[in-house]
């Protein structure tokens, strides 16, 4: 079915605007329960700032115990007891338990609760009803519920810091056994402990990732504005539709799964957990032989397509500001689509790469290494194209274009570094080091993060209708980007050295690591580096948040299109009414019609009607003559 005639006959702006003439909301259903998409993408916009940002301080608190280990953190570390707990900071000293929940909150939170509805929820909210013509998602209510099952997933996980025990401490990735045992017993509540709280707060946070999934799916199908075929749709909507699939079809198994390892932990089931444990010295009464196995396939068999979840969104932002600020169009628009199709699909025969360790037969290694090795083919076509978009453009190196182009080298080294990981060989050796969390993160932190970064300037002029100061972009950039590059570049040195990612105090590790020099440094003493450089990069986000708040009212103000872009959401006013648009759009032609040949301006709109001058094709050359 062609959306556009909902659009026209079911969807008319203007007949929303007289359904509510009459009917004026007040503040707490327009701001707060609101079902506006405009208003639900900033509310996850805010969200996910907020998530990421204390995510973001729980490490720099890990960076302090492995920079200096074992001494006091100076001017807060007396405060910290009174905030999460007297076994937390013990005279300002880290503890063991203390820092494992760190690690396991940090990882949850930024992903979970930080980039999934940032880059996801919060842009695909706002921008995919405005680049396709649409007035508002396909399902207002619908998307007004996955908002708040996000908000009441993440106060759940800030609950559980100041329960007895504290926060989840078995890792991100909540391995069974131990997640299944682990703050249970004298001390700890039976439902309200850390663990169990994780596990709760999660299932919200799957609901809400669902639900988002499903009205995304059905909002690109169905309110494609008149025109809008799917070869004109901006290749933003392409990564929001296929990142939307990844959603709905993996993280289902994974709710199942951590509603069995809940029952595994309040029920006295044994879906995860093995006969014969021994904990504490006593074996453990179990009542049927669970798999732990089972845990680690249904956990990736999500997380993997999830670093794509992840991914992709940045991905569409970057294609989205490269043709904007090279001013010419995206190269291989086709190639792009059907790269990101064959992501989505394999990203679903992968997940095993993550479990090499667990003892696979070499015929089931075989398949998952062929691949890994296969899917990194559609990425370097991305990439690529990405790259040759910027050959001969007229380039103009705007904030977002800074983040933008630093996005390219960082993505490229992420995806890179990925491929020892792929073969189990390797792996064997780089397994659970510090040269994991260097390739993990060149793909989400100055890979992702930045195109967050560049997509928040780039069309924060569409939501408020004033610009960000480019001086304070500038200032914000700079540093973060040589920051994020001291922190990981070091990493992947010392998990090549044998540096474990987990351990509080580096255990065995420590001799390993320590047994030689690189780049002057032992692998250990290369994290009183990376932690400053980490603090430092905390620094660079106060010019961020200033600009960012002040900007909203006092920023410069700009017209309805101030980049001179080309896609349907700069024909709408800024920021947008609620319908979007004064008149229903129609699209002409492709998302990025940028320099073409004979018109005045440099970039054409998508609504912008084909002139007949443009219809008129080249003459066949004439044929040779045979003499």
């Amino acid at each position: 079915m062609d959306g556009s005639a909902s659009l026209e006959t079911h969807h008319d702006p203007r007949a929303h605007a007289a359904e509510h003439e009459h009917h004026e909301l007040g503040w707490w259903r327009k701001y707060i329960f609101s079902t506006d998409h405009k208003v639900i993408g900033i509310q996850y916009g805010f969200t996910g700032l907020i998530f990421l940002l204390f995510g973001f301080s729980l490490m720099m608190l890990m960076r302090w115990q492995l920079a200096y280990p074992g001494q006091a953190l100076p001017v807060i570390g007396k405060w910290l007891p009174h905030i999460f707990g007297p076994n937390t900071m013990v005279d300002g000293k880290m503890t063991p338990d203390f820092y494992n929940s760190l690690g396991a909150m940090h990882g949850t939170i930024m992903v979970f609760l930080g980039i999934v509805p940032l880059a996801f929820a919060a842009f695909g909210n706002f921008v995919v009803p405005l680049q396709i013509g649409a007035p508002d998602m396909a399902f207002p209510k619908v998307n007004m519920a996955s908002y708040w099952a996000v908000f009441v997933g993440g106060i759940i996980m800030l609950i559980s810091f100041f329960v007895p025990g504290g926060a989840a401490k078995s890792g991100w990735t909540s391995y069974v056994p131990l997640a299944a045992i682990a703050d249970s017993g004298p001390g700890h509540l039976p439902v309200f402990n850390g663990q169990t709280l994780w596990l709760i707060g999660f299932i919200f946070l799957i609901t809400s990732s669902l639900l988002g999934a499903i009205n995304f799916i059905a909002t690109i199908i169905q309110l494609r504005a008149k025109g809008l075929t799917w070869m004109r749709l901006p290749f933003f909507v392409w990564a929001q539709f296929v990142t939307a699939f990844l959603l709905l079809l993996a993280f289902p198994p994974l709710e199942a799964g951590i509603i069995m390892q809940l029952m595994d932990r309040v029920a006295a089931t044994s879906f995860f957990m093995p006969v014969g444990l021994v904990v504490n010295g006593a074996p453990l009464s179990i009542s049927g032989g669970g798999s732990p196995l089972l845990w680690q396939h249904l956990f990736w068999f999500l997380a993997h397509p999830e670093v794509y979840v992840l991914i992709l969104p940045g991905m569409g932002i970057v294609a989205e500001i490269l043709a904007n600020n090279s001013r010419k169009p995206l190269w291989g628009y086709k190639s792009l689509v059907f790269s990101v199709l064959t992501i989505g699909f394999l990203s679903f025969i992968v997940w095993a790469h993550h479990m090499w360790l667990t003892g696979m037969g070499s015929a089931v290694s075989a398949f998952f290494q062929t691949t890994t090795l296969i899917i990194s083919i559609p990425s370097v076509i991305i990439l690529s194209a990405f790259f040759i978009s910027l050959w001969g453009g007229s380039i103009r190196f705007t904030v977002p274009m800074l983040f933008t182009t630093a996005f390219l080298p960082m993505f490229g080294i992420g995806g890179l570094t990925g491929i020892p990981l792929a073969f189990n060989s390797a792996d064997l050796y780089l397994h659970d080091t510090y040269y994991v969390i260097a390739h993990f993160h060149y793909i989400v932190a100055p890979g992702t993060i930045f195109a967050l970064f560049a997509g928040i300037y780039y069309w924060f002029p569409k939501a408020t209708g004033r610009k960000m100061n480019d001086f304070w972009g500038k200032v914000h950039f700079w540093p973060t980007f040589i920051c994020m590059n001291v922190i990981f570049l070091p990493m992947f040195l010392q998990g090549m050295a044998g540096m474990h990612r987990r351990w509080y105090d580096g255990g065995q590790g420590w001799n390993v690591s320590n047994e030689h020099t690189i780049w002057g440094l032992t692998g250990f003493q290369w994290n009183t580096p990376i932690s400053w450089a980490a603090w430092i990069m905390g620094l660079a986000q106060i010019p961020f948040i200033i600009n960012f708040f002040w900007s909203i009212k006092h920023g410069e103000k700009v017209n309805d299109n101030p980049w001179e872009a080309t896609t349907l959401e700069w024909t709408a006013p800024s920021p947008p009414p609620h319908g979007n648009f004064v008149t229903a759009p129609v699209a002409y032609r492709g998302p990025y019609e940028y320099s073409l040949p004979g018109r005045e301006r440099d970039y054409t709109m998508q609504n912008e009607p084909v002139e007949p001058a443009e219809r008129i094709r080249r003459k066949p050359p004439a044929e040779p003559v045979l003499v």
